[in-house]
């Protein structure tokens, strides 16, 4: 499959992580396993997802180390897909989309709500900085930088957008 990243976003995480869990199906697939589903046949049925995406996706969830394929059966060989470390990473992201949705419906609209196991209140999930606690969902309080790794270009816009905001500072 050709990369849809373009070359001036190849070092941004945002063009990259796109590109693992950018398609539909993945996040799908995604929310699935988190469920508890792991076998070829649960995914298919739940989502009514045709064999052939399903495989590839699959494949491509596993080659992106976000899923592990395992033999579950020998006679004849059946495997079943299990969220690796790095795919069990992206549950708070998968939570963040679907807290979103939510956040702009009527609450009898909501087909599935996050609640707390052991209780079934529900919960609102929040995006925060780990070290102040503070929530990131204030634009003019928390803004991206270039990072260690940043090429001259990423350098330079994000210089540009620093001395952008520190102008209109200035003039409110």
């Amino acid at each position: 499959m050709p990369s849809r990243i373009r070359l001036e976003d190849r070092e941004c995480p945002l063009s990259t992580t796109a590109q693992h869990v950018g398609e539909w199906w993945t996040l799908l697939i995604l929310h699935d396993a988190f469920d508890g589903y792991t076998r070829f046949d649960q995914f298919q049925q739940n989502l009514n997802i045709s064999t052939s995406m399903l495989t590839a996706r699959l494949k491509t969830l596993v080659a992106d180390d976000l899923l592990e394929r395992r033999l579950y059966q020998d006679k004849p060989a059946r495997y079943e897909y299990v969220l690796t470390e790095r795919g069990r990473s992206l549950r708070p992201v998968i939570v963040a989309l679907a807290a979103w949705g939510n956040r702009h419906l009527a609450p009898q609209e909501r087909s599935m709500i996050l609640v707390d196991a052991a209780s079934g209140e529900e919960v609102e999930p929040v995006l925060v900085d780990a070290r102040t606690g503070r929530p990131l969902d204030d634009s003019e309080a928390f803004v991206f930088a270039a990072g260690p790794a940043a090429s001259t270009a990423m350098r330079s816009r994000y210089t540009e957008l620093h001395r952008q905001r520190l102008g209109r500072a200035d003039t409110q």
